[in-house]
């Protein structure tokens, strides 16, 4: 090999050694006295996963607490029908039903399970061949008591159930940009250039509430956030001498797509449960205002249940006789401000 190939060979492998050696020190093939090759990036610390709604539905406890309407959810699904472009997963969350449960736990409503019951449909089945049992017999270590007996109504129904899906999912639905480019005109003359994009989509949902008893459908609510995503980057290129250099930095963001979507949820779950619990407006929020970060002009603020009619003395016993409510009905009308003392008044409402 001639002198100037050991020249330009020498200088690589020198280089590859060096980077080689660098590497060597971060990652082990023998395991620490913790059982790792290496330790992972990042320390960042578990924080609560919080939205403009959150403190809402917080607020809204003070009024849940007081009227216990038993609330399950069901089927919240991702009706968008779109993937990720190497078929690596769903583009929006599969998990809308948890964030609605979630929202729902934020404003302590009572709620019953009804999405996963394989675990309490599997001990029934245990407690019904008389396999299982909650406790130990007196006086031994390990012998089984009695099995464990069924009782007919030990489960609690629910008042009304939540369902509905993500239903939305537009892409660039609105974009800006701009490019630069400039430098000097001869061959090695310092170069520029510099860009920036911004660009916004959305994402949508629907859900109603359904009344458990009778299925009507008593709330329906549509919902869609816009999300924002941008890009910036610039480079520069020159020549010093006999040696070139060409550098470039950029920063791109998208605003995440889950946290929109758990943020449509727990605002529909704020309005409906201000509906349902009939709280006065503008007690724990203010949709529609400046109070709402996410609000749009266009939005409906929730409002209380018009007045019902007065009661006479001629049609007093004939209504309350005809339409006495089973349950606390927050949907039905009441002649007072207190539901759980008057009769309902909504047959006479659709007469």
């Amino acid at each position: 090999m001639t002198p100037r190939g050991r020249k330009f060979l020498v200088k690589p492998l020198v280089i590859a050694a060096f980077a080689a050696t660098a590497l060597s020190g971060c990652v082990s093939p023998t395991p620490d006295s913790t059982g790792r090759y290496v330790a992972p990036i990042g320390g960042a610390p578990v924080i609560a996963n919080e939205t403009p709604y959150s403190d809402a539905l917080r607020c809204l406890a003070n009024y849940t607490r007081t009227r216990p309407i038993r609330i399950a959810v069901g089927q919240i699904a991702d009706y968008t029908g779109k993937y990720e472009s190497d078929n690596s997963g769903h583009k929006v969350t599969q998990g809308a039903a948890l964030m609605a449960m979630s929202a729902l736990a934020k404003a302590d409503v009572p709620l019953v399970e009804r999405f996963d019951t394989s675990v309490a449909e599997m001990e029934l089945k245990y407690a019904n061949n008389k396999l299982i049992t909650d406790d130990k017999q007196p006086g031994s270590a390990d012998g089984p008591a009695d099995y464990r007996k069924i009782f007919a109504g030990s489960i609690p129904g629910s008042d009304y159930y939540l369902v509905g899906g993500i239903t939305e999912l537009n892409f660039n639905i609105g974009s800006d940009g701009a490019d630069a480019d400039g430098g000097g005109t001869s061959t090695n003359s310092l170069k520029g250039t510099a860009g920036a994009t911004l660009y916004v989509m959305n994402v949508g949902l629907d859900l109603r509430l359904v009344d458990t008893d009778t299925l009507e459908v008593v709330d329906v609510i549509s919902y869609q956030k816009q999300i924002i995503g941008r890009q910036i980057q610039a480079g520069v290129f020159d020549f010093l001498g006999h040696n070139f250099f060409d550098a470039s930095i950029g920063e791109s963001a998208l605003e995440p797509i889950q946290l929109a979507v758990r943020s449509v949820i727990e605002r529909a779950v704020l309005e409906m449960i201000t509906r349902l619990y009939r709280v006065p407006p503008g007690i724990c929020s203010n949709l529609g205002t400046a109070s709402d970060p996410l609000a749009e002009p266009g939005d409906r603020a929730p409002t209380a249940p018009p007045p019902a009619p007065v009661m006479t003395t001629a049609n007093a016993t004939t209504v309350e006789s005809r339409n006495a409510p089973s349950r606390q009905d927050p949907y039905r009308y009441y002649s007072s401000d207190d539901p759980a003392s008057e009769p309902s008044l909504r047959g006479q409402l659709n007469e």
